[in-house]
């Protein structure tokens, strides 16, 4: 078993994995404060919405020890608290770690400054740390669901890469791995960032994980042809009825998978879970920079002055999810009902 470091804070210094220059290079992006730690979740050095929560967390830690000798320590840390939370729009785990940051912060108040520092600390460490615990009590939950010989689908980058370790979707493939189901995996390129070629593939060839990498247009031929037994994606965000955001080309997936029986099992931790908003319509959806779709690596495959739509997510409605595969179970259908009762 192989561990990846996606995240590490050490010496004041958070070290990230740069996820836009792998696997061709693997190098280390180092964060010295808060404003760099923005620009890492905003440009994509650290994607997959646990690893942006954890990364923003320590983004949180970096400001305090910034601002620690200040008069307005509290007005300076709410200013980096929304500027971080600002970074991108879609991820709820970012806003969810940005709010349990802030909570610790206002109910801290009266204590020294030097006091409040370390419990910043211990709460972004807290965070890292439950997340890689998370990912590995879902991976087991989500095992039951994966027969003997699977052939699984996968889209996207959901491993160790996209959280603090282990992974989500890809947590669950390599469980079914390491206990000896003889699964096989397809995984989605996932255009126009190629997380799945660049990322998932990665992670499949450091673990030996039997897999093929597919073009993103492929999947629906494997699908109609019986090649696939189950499909597992991650998720950004999820709606009270089961609506999910996840990365674009999720949705389409999902409809074939619906066609031709295919079970597809979204699996994230219940922190993806947004109980403010009841429906997939209230997500926003991030567009990115249309040279994302129009370059590959700085070189131009489209032509000048062609237009470009480029959202990086779209949503999964909850009527083509055959299960939420979560931290504390399986959540299967009425969503509604059952999401509640995860409140």
């Amino acid at each position: 078993m192989m561990e990846i470091k996606t995240i590490e804070f050490k010496d004041d210094i958070l070290y990230l994995i740069d996820q836009r220059k792998l696997p061709g290079i693997y190098e280390i992006f180092q964060c010295n404060d808060y404003k760099e730690i923005e620009f890492a979740i905003r440009d994509m050095v650290v994607r997959g919405a646990p690893a942006i929560g954890a990364t923003a967390a320590y983004g949180v830690v970096l400001a305090a020890k910034e601002f620690l000798k200040e008069d307005e320590f509290f007005k300076k840390m709410e200013e980096a608290l929304v500027f971080l939370g600002n970074s991108r729009p879609t991820a709820v785990n970012l806003m969810w770690a940005i709010k349990r940051m802030r909570v610790l912060i206002e109910s801290n108040k009266n204590i020294p400054l030097d006091e409040l520092y370390k419990r910043i600390k211990k709460e972004a460490d807290n965070i890292l740390d439950e997340d890689i615990e998370t990912n590995k009590v879902m991976a087991k939950y989500g095992n039951e669901v994966i027969k003997e010989n699977a052939a699984i689908l996968t889209h996207c980058n959901t491993g160790a890469l996209a959280t603090a370790g282990y992974g989500t979707a890809l947590g669950v493939i390599r469980e079914a791995h390491y206990t000896g189901k003889n699964i096989f995996v397809y995984a989605d390129e996932t255009r126009p960032r190629l997380q799945g070629g660049r990322l998932t593939a990665w992670e499949l060839v450091q673990e030996g994980i039997p897999s093929k990498l597919i073009a993103d247009n492929v999947a629906a031929t494997l699908i109609r042809d019986g090649k696939i037994d189950v499909i597992l994606v991650g998720a950004d965000r999820i709606a009270t009825n089961g609506d999910t955001a996840n990365k674009i080309g999720t949705f389409m997936l999902s409809v074939i998978a619906k066609t031709y029986n295919v079970p597809f099992y979204i699996v994230a931790p219940t922190t993806t879970i947004d109980f403010d908003i009841e429906t997939g319509k209230e997500i926003e959806i991030e567009e990115r920079d249309i040279s994302e779709v129009t370059h590959i690596d700085g070189i131009r495959i489209a032509p000048e002055g062609i237009d470009v739509y480029n959202p990086a997510f779209d949503v999964t409605p909850w009527e083509n999810i055959t299960g939420i595969i979560t931290e504390k179970g399986i959540i299967r259908l009425p969503y509604k009902e059952n999401i509640m009762k995860l409140k």
